[in-house]
């Protein structure tokens, strides 16, 4: 006879582990949901429409901050501040080449072509006096004849509202009168003399206006030769480019 196989133990305790998992999944279920629910609201934002846009079809870039209309937008404002940039450069160009036109007409029409030139340059539109038009020898007394002169160029100059700086030079020949001690002194004091008469007889507005002596420290030509001296005594009227008007407002302080 064959042993009758002992009957199979029936496990009744195997319920209890799969019970005891569904409470430990019970468990991480409910602190994922308290964990998320501190999440920062700028970040479940950005992951809520990240979504949004995802099931509409939309274009972005999650976490970037900014949607491509905007970083477009912003692009565009940028290039529009540019573009007004440039044209402010472009219209103080025109400005200043307007001015000089009109200084060109004069110098032409008063027969001073040889005395006076005009040029445009990185600091702005000079003007430039030979200083035997305007001055007699180691003198700083602007000739009776010739300041109405100055005076019909600062009306000119009354057109715009640019800095204006007035610059005495001189040749590297000493000085030797009692009135004056050296050439800067004598640069100096016609820078003055010129300033005074733009300021006190065309009226252009003294905030406007400084004055400077340079000697013979800065030559347009070589102090060798006797044409060389002559052009560089001279006084140059410097109107200013607006781009430097930071630098003019530091020097009035």
């Amino acid at each position: 006879m064959r042993k009758k196989k002992p009957q199979e133990h029936v496990n009744t305790e195997r319920y209890m582990l799969t019970y005891s998992d569904m409470i430990t999944l019970l468990m991480m279920f409910f602190i994922v949901m308290y964990a998320s629910s501190n999440v920062d609201a700028v970040k479940y934002k950005q992951i809520s429409d990240s979504f949004k846009i995802a099931f509409s079809g939309g274009h972005t870039i999650v976490g970037s901050g900014d949607s491509m209309d905007a970083r477009k937008n912003k692009q565009t404002t940028k290039q529009d501040n540019v573009n007004e940039k440039v044209n402010e450069v472009q219209d103080e160009a025109n400005e200043l080449q307007k001015v000089k036109q009109t200084i060109d007409n004069y110098i032409k029409q008063n027969n001073m072509t040889g005395n006076v030139s005009t040029e445009i340059e990185e600091r702005g539109l000079i003007v430039s006096v030979k200083d035997t038009l305007f001055f007699d020898s180691g003198k700083a007394d602007v000739k009776p004849e010739f300041q109405k002169k100055i005076i019909e160029i600062g009306n000119i100059l009354n057109s715009i509202d640019n800095y204006i700086r007035i610059e005495g030079h001189t040749d590297n020949v000493p000085i030797s009168n009692y009135r004056y001690m050296d050439n800067l002194d004598l640069s100096t004091a016609r820078a003055n003399a010129v300033l005074r008469i733009l300021q006190n007889q065309a009226h252009v507005n003294a905030k406007r206006l400084t004055s400077m002596g340079y000697g013979e420290q800065r030559p347009v030509s070589d102090n060798n030769t006797e044409a060389g001296r002559a052009k560089n005594r001279r006084v140059d009227i410097v109107v200013i480019d607006s781009k430097y008007n930071a630098t003019e407002d530091n020097s009035k302080k």
